[in-house]
């Protein structure tokens, strides 16, 4: 498995990956009010051009998942395909920006669903769930320095 900045041509492909994740494991937990900021957010092209997107891809170039960060210091995104779960794959993507990353720490917001996942890579809470334009997260932080 290779883990490589996702190019400007694949971008459509990534964002396609990261819908249809979204759509399977976290749209069930939001509104139709969230799952549509969502949506707006992946569609905009500024959004999406404000942030590093790297992939992970097999060896026939099949892309698996999906991370992307804000200043290198925010995990935006992180989305595998449902049929690759459990293999490592997320964690793959997590040490690639973590290895990018010189400022020692990273915050997420994230979704009830994956909030276990991150609990598990080391990230801790630092607030209570919020939920802001539909879209429920949890605030956390790893500091690794």
């Amino acid at each position: 498995m290779i883990i490589r900045e996702i190019k400007e041509t694949e971008m459509k492909e990534a964002l396609e990956l990261v819908w249809e994740v979204f759509l399977e494991f976290e749209a069930p937990d939001y509104t139709e009010e969230g799952i549509n900021e969502f949506k707006k957010s992946i569609d905009d092209i500024n959004w999406v051009k404000a942030r590093d997107f790297y992939g992970a891809f097999n060896e026939k170039n099949k892309l698996l998942g999906v991370i992307a960060t804000k200043d290198i210091t925010h995990i935006a995104l992180l989305f595998v395909k449902g049929e690759y779960h459990r293999q490592g794959i997320g964690r793959k993507l997590y040490d690639k920006v973590k290895l990018l990353n010189k400022e020692g720490f990273f915050t997420v917001n994230s979704s009830p669903y994956a909030h276990e996942i991150y609990k598990h890579i080391g990230f801790i809470d630092t607030g209570k769930e919020q939920c802001i334009n539909g879209l429920r997260f949890y605030p956390m932080i790893i500091n690794f320095k």
